[in-house]
């Protein structure tokens, strides 16, 4: 008999009725949306505005609200392709190496003479000595900086090679450790950049690796790509350096271990500072703006226990001494250091705006690009674009709901109105369970959804043409429903299944667009499966113990 147990009924009505109240937002999208934002507001300052709090109460709080993310495409923003300049992390490696080398190599000199630095390529450190014959005693010296590379496919291998050639000693990063190098580098960029993203309260940012060195980023909502290469595109790094002088020449010799910098808000003034940092940005915890004692706008700034420690013991043994405040190559303030500096805070005071304070604390708390970026490709695609995407896709989907009822309601009668009904159902699911993992629409989604519209009958046309072949076995209707969706229950699960695979594919190896086809065509043919096989057999069932009809028109 054609029966469905009590439990799966509560089972599917609960389901159906989760998935449409989860999507029921969507409809009201800009009401929900300001109330989003409202919420978040509140839980990260923990005050709202009266604008903010008029927007909260649009909608109910115990009502569901989640929404579908609109994409770049649909909403408008931003598009940045990056290449990071992984090079630079070579140089940077090769400076920091130098001062180690030299102490290693200072212990022998009664034995390998005098040591200095040669000029080198970024990504080598050359290291002269005194005397040629000894160039195998340094080089042992020099081999034991390395360090064992920690990574699976670099096991039992050194992070550097040295070499030893006439009177100079060659160090080099090996090729596991470049590999591991590249990789670190833009793990970290990948983090900074969506750190910083985050920061500035934009919505459902898309922030991938493409390639070996490059950063596709795609930022709905935001005004251009100029202002997200404002936000992102420096580097933010900060240093506290000791000062040895302060001139007007900017070609003036430095000395050895010393570099020349400019002050940021004085024309023409130079500072000559140690290369060595005493603290780096890298330490620092947080960073919030604030005012110094003569209201002006400033940044307080807080470091970790290491960098507490290193900037205290400097405070403590230099008083009375210039530091500079370094960031990204200018010297921003050069206070004099008039006590201990003991807790490791402080503020930066310089000549900022009130924008400027909040930006530069913003970029010092998401931490420092450990290299440049190079924009490869900008573009900005306005609200109104997106809107007119929008648009289309609501009337192809509507074209093509239209489309597909009449076609099942003309070839099935009732039947047709039960699979169309559940067709409606789906989309309602679809719509909601994207809503409950805040997934992101994009145009290509919408084409998704278009497409799983048209194949979401299929398994609906698959039952009722094997129920109209057993009606013609002179079956009874019961008996022939029955059998109609337990045949066809295989055709289904396999056309499905291979569906679904070819859809996993394209989400895991695919990217951007591609990547929101695929999402929609997958929740689509696991809800479609659903409301084809079991929405569609219960609205059946009911009807049929109703009706007890003698004979099914099909």
């Amino acid at each position: 008999m054609l029966q469905i147990p009590l439990w799966k009924r509560v089972v599917i009505i609960g389901l159906c009725l989760l998935g449409l109240a989860m999507a029921a937002p969507n409809l009201f999208y800009p009401r929900v949306e300001a109330h989003n934002d409202a919420v978040k507001a509140f839980t990260d300052s923990g005050a709202m505005t009266d604008a903010q709090a008029a927007a909260r109460a649009g909608w109910p709080d115990w009502l569901p609200s989640g929404l579908v993310n609109l994409g770049l495409d649909l909403r408008g923003g931003a598009h940045l392709l990056a290449e990071v300049k992984v090079e630079e992390v070579y140089k940077a490696r090769m400076d920091s190496l130098w001062p180690e080398a030299r102490r290693a190599l200072a212990a022998e000199r009664a034995t390998i003479g005098a040591v200095r630095r040669a000029p080198s390529p970024d990504d080598e450190l050359r290291i002269q000595i005194g005397e040629p014959s000894q160039i195998a005693r340094a080089v042992e010296i020099a081999r034991t900086l390395a360090s064992p590379v920690v990574t699976l496919t670099g096991v039992g291998q050194n992070d550097i090679e040295v070499t030893g050639q006439g009177d100079t000693i060659v160090i080099r990063l090996s090729e596991v450790e470049r590999v591991a190098t590249d990789d670190r580098t833009m793990q970290q960029s990948l983090e900074i950049v969506r750190r910083r993203v985050d920061a500035a309260g934009t919505r459902e940012p898309t922030i991938v690796r493409q390639g070996t060195d490059r950063i596709l980023i795609e930022v709905p909502g935001i005004g251009s790509a100029a202002e997200l290469k404002a936000l992102i595109g420096t580097t933010a790094k900060l240093t506290f350096q000791p000062v040895i002088s302060r001139g007007s020449n900017p070609d003036a010799n430095p000395g050895s271990g010393n570099e020349i910098l400019p002050a940021a808000d004085e024309q023409g003034v130079y500072y000559v500072l140690d290369k060595v940092p005493v603290v780096t940005g890298d330490e620092l915890t947080d960073a919030r703006p604030d005012t110094d004692q003569n209201g002006y706008p400033a940044v307080a700034f807080r470091f970790n226990a290491t960098g507490a420690r290193s900037f205290g013991d400097y405070t403590a043994n230099h008083i009375g001494e210039p530091f500079a405040i370094v960031l990204d190559g200018k010297v921003i303030s050069a206070p004099t250091i008039q006590a201990h500096i003991a807790g490791g805070s402080g503020i930066i005071t310089g000549r900022f705006s009130v924008q400027e304070a909040t930006d530069l604390a913003l970029l010092l708390r998401a931490g420092a690009l450990p290299a440049g970026m190079t924009f490869l490709e900008e573009r900005t695609v306005g609200p109104e674009l997106g809107q007119d995407s929008i648009d289309a896709g609501r009337v192809a989907a509507m074209v093509g709901l239209v489309a597909v009822v009449g076609f099942m309601v003309a070839s099935y009668g009732l039947f047709g109105v039960f699979a169309s009904i559940a067709l409606l159902i789906n989309i309602a699911l679809i719509f909601g369970f994207m809503s409950m993992i805040s997934a992101t629409l994009t145009l290509p989604g919408i084409a998704g959804i278009v497409l799983t519209m048209g194949t979401a009958v299929d398994a609906n046309v698959l039952v009722f043409e094997r129920i109209r072949e057993e009606m013609r076995s002179a079956k009874g209707p019961a008996r022939a429903i029955e059998l109609g969706y337990e045949k066809a229950m295989s055709a289904i699960v396999d056309a499905n299944v291979t569906t679904f695979i070819t859809g996993l594919i394209l989400f895991v190896l695919g990217a951007g667009p591609v990547r929101g086809f695929a999402v929609t065509l997958l929740i689509g043919i696991v809800t479609s499966v659903f409301t084809a096989i079991w929405v569609t057999r219960l609205m059946v069932t009911l009807w049929f113990a109703r009706r007890r009809p003698k004979q099914l028109v099909l």
